[in-house]
């Protein structure tokens, strides 16, 4: 197509995404409340457990709490409306394609999404509660003479605390498919990932040291994970790697 159309084309593809954000951006604001409140039940479970009664979050500026809920509704309309935005990208860009290229993109693009929430799932149902009780065991009941220590979450800092876990979680959960990429194209190879394999266990402690919360059990939660993805990853470029003919070897 001349490049008008193809501008054309890319408008349009950008309006469908822009108005699925947009349509879920009201309908996930419109249930900020209770999408709010799934992503703290894992705390409001373990706070429950911990003391046996009720307990609450607190927000201590006027427009937090509004924007707290506007972040909710931004970042539930991102997932929400995430299968739209890669349907039109595929609807973009397949028709420069081959047919064999198609074949060989399409499965990526479905692992894509998949391993995402895999990694939000073991984010929220599994990390979540082992490193909340970690943190809450630091309280401290009243005693004699002594002050009580007791949790009162803000509902701003533990929303970001959430949302950059779970967007941690799901990011590195791509490794296998920049990994199983970067074989096919014949950057990486399977030979070179298992020589690899220590130093690719250490940066992955480190990793998850970084971009996770400064407790071992979120850190070992990614961490363990991460290299299972690796040795798959390695089974995957197997399969997936150029065959070397005895021209490309000389």
């Amino acid at each position: 197509m001349p490049l008008i159309e193809h501008l054309l084309e890319l408008r349009t593809r950008l309006l469908w995404s822009l108005g699925a954000f947009l349509i879920a951006f009201a309908v996930c604001y419109y249930f900020s409340t209770q999408i709010y409140g799934f992503l703290a039940r894992p705390l409001a479970d373990v706070l429950h457990q911990q003391s046996g009664g009720e307990r609450r979050m607190i927000f201590t500026a006027l427009y937090e709490a509004f924007f707290t809920y506007l972040k909710v509704a931004f970042f539930g309309a991102v997932f929400v409306s995430f299968p739209v935005w890669a349907t039109q990208l595929w609807l973009f860009i397949a028709p420069g394609l081959y047919r064999s290229e198609k074949r060989a993109m399409l499965p990526f693009m479905i692992a894509s999404p998949i391993l995402f929430l895999l990694g939000a799932a073991l984010a929220y149902y599994f990390i979540f509660p082992l490193a909340w009780k970690f943190f809450i065991s630091f309280e401290t009941p009243p005693g004699a003479g002594q002050l009580p220590v007791q949790l009162e979450a803000k509902v701003s800092e533990y929303l970001s605390l959430v949302m950059h876990m779970i967007l941690a979680f799901g990011a590195a959960f791509q490794m296998p498919i920049a990994l199983t990429l970067m074989a096919k194209v014949g950057i990486v190879s399977a030979a070179g990932l298992k020589k690899g394999r220590r130093y690719a266990i250490v940066g992955m402690f480190v990793i998850a040291a970084v971009i996770t919360p400064p407790d071992i059990i979120s850190q070992i939660g990614l961490a363990v994970p991460l290299i299972l993805l690796y040795e798959i990853s390695i089974l995957a470029a197997g399969w997936v790697s150029p065959v070397r003919t005895d021209e490309d070897k000389s």
